[in-house]
């Protein structure tokens, strides 16, 4: 890490107690950044198609590996045995259909798009990591290298891998004794792998740039196209008796081009059910002529936008031959199912599984495929609203939903043993970070897996509990937050008015919870929030417009971003209602956020340093006129330009929603994080305000963060930043002695 002006270097010294000059912690045993990020964080959770074993990921201070539990005692076992905070991701796992190895991918970034660049290398290793594909038996061992790629799909046979190497598929034994061997050469790009349930043939995506087909390969044989068009095809989802193809229909690039500044639109789509067969077709059989059912459609105006949700269409074959799959087309993100689908005599109309005013995020199937596990923010405790919790609905929709988790805490990923017995989640409260749990299925109270694995000094409970809070915006729009309010442990000079910090999660399309959180970055800023409390400050969470789980009018609201910045507004109305606050010194309130929060925390030290006293912005945009810059470039290029006033009012707009044109008003101090291998927001966003803001006068920190991306990799570099932003917030916010 390279670190400019060593007051920020204090601030990463957190684990040892600050100086007398400064206030104390507030509960009589302090805890350091260390312990609060110390948890194991799991992800990846997966059950084995036999049997009662699971499977996930754990994330200890930045060594990745894998675990495997047996039912029914389910006491975690890790078969693999890396050791170092590398910053070489795990993801993808998934079990052979024999249940007896373990296919991962090892290395990469997959939170961002990093097209053709080579993979991050944060850890500074002098030889270049790969993104690979790894086999592990269940029972541990030696993990064997299948090869270098991504996007592992394996054979029914239990014997091959196919995966995704230089945009083109790939075939390699599972356990790694044969070097790998390209499939199969189709123009364009191929991704997307997915076998046919027999084995004999593999379905895949051929992406030619404004269009793309679903092709299939068969050995012996030429490459076939489903039902080619003119329009984008993706997602190709197998029956479960291999003689129908699901897939999604989107409008191939083009038409007439859209003023800037218009609405968001999301291209219409539809669920396409082609009757196929496996194996080679007979002699001038050909399936670009297979019959073609639409099963559903995004409907009619507004468009359904739920490809621009994190859960996506969430595509899956449920028992006698019905699709469920997500919409948004009532206002919220809701589960259907089509009956029947691609049968001209009995397919149906698509039924509504989960009705109500609230978001369904993610779905399994029971061993049966009769019954479809989700989890939704509802439930029938005050505060549901933000949280997560499991339910079970039939995929015929005979009857409604029933619950099968409630209470504080947060569910998800569910995820079913082949036995039927057992429900696997991952699960969190306000004190108990991320961990695995299972539960019968015929009912009984849920269990925690590998407590023995928190480390003994975790500070569960010296932690405060959040609470759910609303406040309106300036425009009359209500929004949600969640208050952490600091425990007064007899220290005198923290009672009455505290020092107060406004938290902005990134992403637009993200909430956080009253509780952990079950994405890492956002769990790691949730101990934030919480070791900002414990040192004195009063923190207000805030899910602004662009956030999900409020509904469609929220999340996709009007003039945000480039287009007007409107949901900055609720940015500000979180300021002015913590001055409101009996507990808080109004002049002494920050900000800090990270990506889509770095860019509103520099809108609000810009615009209104009257409310922001100091902040800390990580990764944010600055400036928005590249972006429409670009935009009207390629259409140029293409002939569609569109007309000089509407881009002379873009570049406008996009400008005044930029923090890089508050900077004449932007008095506060600010710590800039940032980096330098960030595909998703390009460092020189930073290099190019620190450069604004120190013309102007305006003091700068900074701490970058050689080699590593958006969402850091490596677990001392979130240690690092965290306990930067504190250090900085201590000294630029609490009173003095």
């Amino acid at each position: 890490m390279q670190i400019k002006h060593r007051a920020v270097l204090s601030a990463l010294l957190l684990s040892v107690p600050l100086a007398a000059a400064s206030l104390q912690q507030t509960t009589s045993r302090p805890f350091t950044v260390e312990q609060i990020l110390g948890f194991p964080s799991p992800e990846n959770l997966i059950a084995s198609p036999v049997g009662s074993t699971i499977a996930w990921t754990f994330n200890e201070r930045g060594v990745r590996n894998i675990y495997v539990a047996y039912g029914p005692a389910f006491e975690p076992r890790r078969v693999t045995a890396y050791r170092e905070d590398d910053g070489q991701e795990l993801t993808q796992l998934s079990f052979s259909p024999d249940g007896a190895t373990i296919v991962y991918v090892r290395g990469g970034d997959h939170g961002s798009n990093r097209q053709g660049d080579a993979p991050p290398n944060p850890a500074g290793s002098t030889v270049q990591p790969k993104i690979q594909v790894w086999s592990i038996a269940v029972g541990g061992g030696t993990p064997k290298l299948v090869g270098e790629g991504d996007s592992p799909a394996i054979a029914p046979d239990n014997k091959r891998v196919a995966f995704v190497k230089n945009r083109q598929i790939w075939v390699a034994p599972v356990e790694g004794a044969k070097p790998a061997q390209q499939a199969f050469y189709a123009r364009g790009t191929s991704e997307s792998p997915a076998w046919s349930p027999d084995g004999r043939t593999l379905a895949f995506v051929s992406s030619r740039n404004d269009h793309s087909f679903i092709g299939l390969f068969t050995d012996g044989g030429p490459i076939r196209f489903v039902a080619p068009s003119t329009f984008r095809d993706s997602m190709p989802a197998w029956s479960h008796d291999g003689r129908h193809l699901a897939f999604l229909r989107q409008p191939g690039a083009g038409g007439p081009p859209r003023a800037p500044l218009a609405p968001q639109d999301t291209p219409p789509w539809s669920i396409v059910v082609a009757e196929v067969h496996s194996g080679a077709p007979a002699a001038g059989d050909t399936d670009g002529n297979a019959a073609v059912t639409t099963a559903a459609t995004s409907g009619r105006a507004p468009v359904d936008p739920i490809l621009r949700n994190p859960g996506g269409i969430g595509l899956q074959w449920a028992a006698d031959d019905a699709l469920i799959y997500m919409s948004y087309v009532d206002g919220f993100p809701h589960l259907y199912a089509i009956q029947h689908a691609g049968r001209s005599d009995k397919s149906g109309q698509p039924v509504l599984l989960t009705p109500g005013p609230f978001m369904v995020e993610q779905v399994a199937l029971t061993p049966d495929r009769r019954f479809a596990v989700y989890n939704a923010n509802t439930g029938a405790e005050p505060g549901d609203l933000d949280r997560r919790h499991l339910f079970k609905v039939p995929v015929s929709g005979a009857t409604k939903p029933v619950a099968l988790t409630s209470g504080a805490g947060i569910e998800w990923s569910p995820t079913l043993t082949a036995d039927g017995r057992t429900l696997a989640f991952l699960s969190s409260n306000t004190q108990q970070p991320p961990a695995p749990a299972v539960v019968p299925v015929s009912g009984g109270s849920p269990r925690a897996i590998g407590a023995n694995l928190l480390p003994a000094d975790f500070p569960a409970s010296r932690l405060v509990t959040p609470r759910l809070v609303s406040f309106r915006a300036s425009d009359g729009v209500d929004v949600h937050g969640q208050l952490f309010e600091p425990a007064d442990a007899g220290d005198a000079r923290l009672t009455g008015r505290k020092p107060a910090v406004v938290y902005i999660h990134g992403g637009g399309p993200r909430q956080m919870l009253l509780g952990w959180h079950y994405r890492w970055e956002y769990a790691n800023d949730y101990g934030a929030n919480q070791y900002l409390a414990s040192r004195g400050f009063v923190v207000l969470s805030v899910d602004y417009r662009l956030s999900v789980g409020y509904g469609e009018a929220f999340q996709f609201a009007e003039n945000t971003g480039a287009r007007g910045a409107a949901e900055y507004r609720d940015i500000l109305a979180a300021g002015r209602y913590l001055q409101t606050r009996a507990n808080v010194e109004p002049s002494r309130i920050g900000v800090w956020g990270a990506s889509y929060g770095g860019y509103l925390t520099a809108l609000a030290l810009g615009r209104n340093s009257d409310v922001f006293a100091a902040g800390v912005d990580i990764h944010g945009v600055h400036d928005r006129l590249p972006a429409v810059n670009a935009m009207q470039q390629a259409r140029a290029i293409a002939g569609d330009n569109i007309s000089e006033a509407d881009l002379r009012q873009a570049l406008k707009v996009a400008f005044e929603s930029s923090p890089v044109a508050a900077v004449p008003t932007w008095k506060s101090p600010v710590l800039l994080i940032h980096g330098d291998d960030d595909n998703t927001v390009d460092f020189h966003q930073t290099v190019d305000l620190e450069r604004r803001l120190l013309a102007k006068g305006v003091n700068v920190e900074t701490l970058v963060l050689p080699d590593d991306v958006h969402d850091a990799l490596l677990w001392r570099n979130w240690t690092a930043e965290i306990g930067a932003m504190a250090g900085f917030f201590e000294r630029t916010l609490k009173m003095k002695k």
